[in-house]
């Protein structure tokens, strides 16, 4: 196997699970709308994909390396995060080969799996950590048999799928939903995707637009675009029809679809007007001539126009790119977090940036790496805020240098500005570290939002688009308005010690029903707890609670 082995399979298994992210997506077993495991992981390897794009090299090693920090900067939730550490030990293993046999490529990937069960802190077996190492395991065992590239990938394969298939095994709320795990799932298809170039030479096929989605440099037009370029001229003209030809106009629309495609052929007794792409203008132009004069010709290159379409698109993607900075300040914060009204709680707090994220849309590693250089501080502290966020967050520390990044892993909005607000500038950035996520513990934290999917809550079915809320995570009510949620979710989570509770709404409730439920907790609870009320403007979640 050279580079470009390793370039093509790459892309086949990117292809693969781009194609299978949504079935992916839908095995997650809780009904909350979360990261998204297909969407995360399709993500990750797409990044790798667009560099590759760029590594002209044919050394496997160079290729290995390109990949995994492709994947690394663009890791997006933990599978992603996990995949990229995978891909990783590919780069360490490969490192100056110019070629690797099936041995030397199994082993890199032991080297993978080894760092990705140490990056987890409480590694669970049945899941995509499961797959990867018992997939590791089998392709070493076909070592002592062969070291062709294509036999042993097969072999990790064949190990890799039953490990998914014991998945439910391990996790009995796999087994309960009838599902295997999701993120080992995406690792198999791409797995799967890779073996079908080693052992056929051929690429899994993709949908471009679902390529292309993933991409999140290219807008969806420019997808869409690029699917249909088949020829390179769009051409369109209008006929003046000559009384004296007779000529059925169909015969035109016949012709036409010879020489091209997308072709569309509208006539009346006075004109003929025509679409169609086609490589072969001239001849299209020469044959409306045989109906008559043309009244007006109109040629655009189209290959030309998305390629400046591109270059636009990447030059104001470059334009809004958040910019390093010199760090001349002693300490500076970054915040992850979605909605208007959240995003400036978060800078009137003191952050110098936040990044767009949180549950479902989760920000790549390189965006939130992108945020700490932008930020002129000597030390920058990362909140997260989501328990799917904190992995990427910390795959920053080890790529910055000329400044000290640490991560307080928040897992919620109200824990992030909890741990905030119990800054000490007195204190060294460790002890600030421990006594914020200390701070943040104490917050207890709800969330009401809808059902993403048909799941089962106790010994109740849930359907999808049913309102719930949950307890520090934990589903706990089904409900039928977001009001009557967040207003039962307070009931269960105002102790006889709590002194404050903030009621932050989302985008998707009006200021009426925001009222409406703040009278009624306020009613209930405002004679010994301080409630407030907060326009966050947050997706997903309709009321976000923090309780202190």
């Amino acid at each position: 196997m050279n580079g470009i082995d390793l370039k093509q399979a790459v892309l086949s298994g990117s292809n693969n699970i781009c194609t299978k992210k949504s079935y992916i997506n839908d095995l997650n077993i809780f009904p909350v709308p979360d990261g998204d495991t297909g969407t995360n992981m399709s993500m990750t390897t797409t990044a790798a994909v667009k560099a590759l794009t760029k590594c002209d090299s044919d050394e496997v090693g160079v290729v290995a390396k390109t990949i995994a920090s492709a994947m690394l900067r663009g890791a997006r939730g933990n599978s992603g995060v996990i995949l990229s550490l995978l891909f990783r030990g590919f780069s360490d293993g490969l490192k100056d080969k110019a070629v690797a046999n099936g041995r030397e490529m199994v082993e890199a990937l032991g080297l993978g799996v080894d760092a990705a069960y140490k990056a987890v802190m409480k590694p669970t077996e049945g899941t995509i950590l499961t797959v990867a190492r018992v997939g590791y395991e089998g392709g070493l065992e076909a070592c002592e048999k062969t070291e062709d590239v294509a036999e042993v990938w097969e072999a990790v394969c064949i190990s890799a799928e039953e490990a998914l298939r014991k998945t439910p095994e391990y996790l009995p709320v796999l087994k309960k939903a009838g599902v295997v795990d999701a993120g080992g799932m995406g690792l198999y298809s791409i797995f799967e995707g890779m073996l079908k170039y080693f052992k056929d030479g051929e690429i899994v096929e993709c949908d471009t637009v679902s390529v292309q989605e993933e991409l999140d440099n290219f807008s969806s037009t420019v997808a869409e675009f690029d699917e249909v370029i088949n020829f390179t001229y769009c051409t369109e003209f209008i006929v003046g029809r000559d009384e004296k030809i007779t000529t059925d106009p169909n015969e035109l629309r016949m012709f036409l679809e010879t020489i091209g495609d997308c072709v569309v052929v509208v006539n009346d007794d006075e004109i003929i007007k025509v679409h169609v792409h086609t490589d072969n203008p001239g001849n299209a132009l020469q044959r409306g001539l045989t109906y008559g004069e043309l009244l007006t010709v109109k040629v655009e290159n189209m290959k030309e126009q998305h390629r400046r379409r591109v270059e636009d698109n990447e030059a104001q993607k470059e334009s809004t790119k958040l910019q390093p900075v010199e760090p001349t300040e002693e300490i500076g914060f970054v915040a992850v977090a979605a909605g208007e009204g959240i995003t400036n709680l978060f800078k009137d707090l003191g952050c110098s940036h936040v990044v767009s994220g949180g549950q479902s849309m989760n920000p790549s590693t390189d965006d939130i790496y992108e945020a700490v250089m932008a930020t002129p501080a000597k030390t920058v502290i990362v909140f997260p805020n989501n328990k799917n966020i904190i992995m990427a967050a910390e795959q920053t520390v080890p790529m910055v240098e000329d400044r000290e990044v640490v991560i307080v892993p928040t897992r919620t909005i109200p824990q992030g500005m909890t741990a905030m607000l119990s800054y000490d500038p007195e204190l060294s950035a460790k002890s600030n570290k421990d006594m914020m996520m200390d701070a943040a513990k104490n917050v207890a934290t709800g969330q009401v939002t809808f059902a993403a999917r048909n799941s089962e809550f106790g010994h109740h079915k849930i359907k999808e688009g049913e309102i719930i809320a949950l307890e520090n995570g934990k589903l706990t009510i089904t409900e039928k308005t977001p009001v009557r949620a967040v207003v039962k979710l307070a009931k269960n989570m105002i102790k006889h010690d709590t002194s404050f509770v903030t009621i932050i709404y989302g985008n998707d409730i009006d200021e009426k029903e925001a009222q409406e439920a703040y009278e009624a907790i306020n009613d209930k609870f405002g004679n010994k707890v301080d409630v407030s009320l907060v326009n966050g403007g947050q997706p997903v979640y309709y009321f976000v609670l923090s309780v202190e």
